[in-house]
């Protein structure tokens, strides 16, 4: 940006922006999902044998899930969807291995993104994600995706571009930094990757859309002129821009509305052997013989009664639904992570 760099004398920082956003426009297409791929995918009926767009959506909202159970980052749910598109888009892949596949590209992703220590075991993940396959089923599957996408899994995303853009911003406006809402931008991406339309958009465009809507609702004539230069930068057309614009509106307005039909709750079951399962149901009611030896010299028997665990609490949510818990823009930005609570534990 040599224009805005002359006018602005931009900061160290700026101009390292601008150099970062430079290279991910030159990268952004080599880890776009084949658009050949995806029109067959949209142009697919349902049936048994076939992946049509509805399961893939369905699917996303199952890495959504994942990835809020587990307290991962955006990131690594938005480079897990990359992932997974850019295999589709070249496989011809069968529904019933669908749920393999995107357990596959949920610890691919974990394991560019997440720290080592916070990343689950695949017998952890499978049992958690209710997947109908075997560790082994998903080494094999981990193969077969790693060598079609050439070991090449950290991509230049949407994400990428919204989180770049986003500071570039923040660098020229005089506004106060709070206004621009970043989590609220990464929160409407995650709608927008739940449709598969969006996989086609470029990157750049789909991030810019998001910042234009932002800056649009703010009524901020600096933000506003801000966005502009840095649509012209990027090389982003009007006409783009304006169409895929209308499509990302038109999307976080269906999916804000209580008929959208958003990822739900979905149980977790716990496993456990006939065994056990006995022995639960013959210790549940049961009563200690001897009262409970009081710690102090008071002995207080409302202390002493057994507190008998609520055995509902197995069927814990796998994540908690965004309608219920993401009142400001329908998303949980910042879900309190079961899993590193586990960890930490043990």
């Amino acid at each position: 940006m040599k224009d805005l760099g002359a006018e602005e004398q931009m900061s160290n920082e700026a101009f390292w922006l601008f150099k970062q956003l430079n290279l991910h426009l030159e990268q952004e297409w080599k880890f776009q999902p084949r658009e050949k791929g995806l029109s067959l995918i949209e142009r697919t009926a349902e049936n048994e044998n076939t992946l049509c767009p509805r399961l893939r959506n369905a699917k996303v909202e199952d890495l959504w899930s994942l990835t809020s159970f587990f307290g991962f980052t955006t990131e690594t749910f938005v480079l897990a969807v990359n992932i997974l598109d850019r295999f589709l888009a070249l496989m011809k892949v069968k529904p019933k291995h669908l749920s393999c596949i995107g357990v596959c590209c949920f610890q691919l992703a974990a394991q560019v993104i997440e720290e080592d220590c916070n990343i689950p075991s695949t017998h952890d993940v499978i049992r958690i994600s209710q997947c109908k396959c075997t560790v082994s089923d998903l080494k094999r599957m981990e193969k077969i995706i790693s060598e079609k996408l050439h070991f090449e899994f950290k991509a230049t995303t949407a994400l990428t571009f919204l989180h770049l853009y986003h500071t570039i911003v923040l660098c020229h406006t005089s506004e106060r930094k709070e206004v621009l809402n970043l989590d609220k931008l990464e929160a409407q991406l995650k709608a927008c990757n739940c449709r598969l339309v969006f996989s086609k958009a470029k990157p750049s465009v789909l991030a810019l859309c998001l910042l234009t809507l932002e800056v649009q609702t703010l009524k901020s004539i600096e933000l506003f002129e801000i966005v502009l230069r840095v649509q012209k930068h990027s090389k982003i057309s009007d006409s783009d821009l304006l169409y895929w614009r209308e499509l990302v509106s038109k999307c976080l307005a269906d999916y804000s509305s209580p008929e959208c039909c958003k990822p739900d709750h979905k149980k977790l079951v716990w496993i456990v052997s006939r065994r056990t399962a006995q022995n639960l149901q013959n210790s549940y009611c049961s009563v200690p013989e001897l009262p409970t030896i009081p710690e102090v010299g008071c002995f207080n028997e409302s202390e002493s009664e057994d507190s008998c665990e609520d055995m509902s609490c197995g069927e814990e949510s796998l994540s908690s639904s965004p309608s219920d818990l993401e009142g400001n823009f329908f998303f949980d930005l910042t879900p309190t992570s079961k899993w590193k609570a586990l960890n930490c534990q043990s």
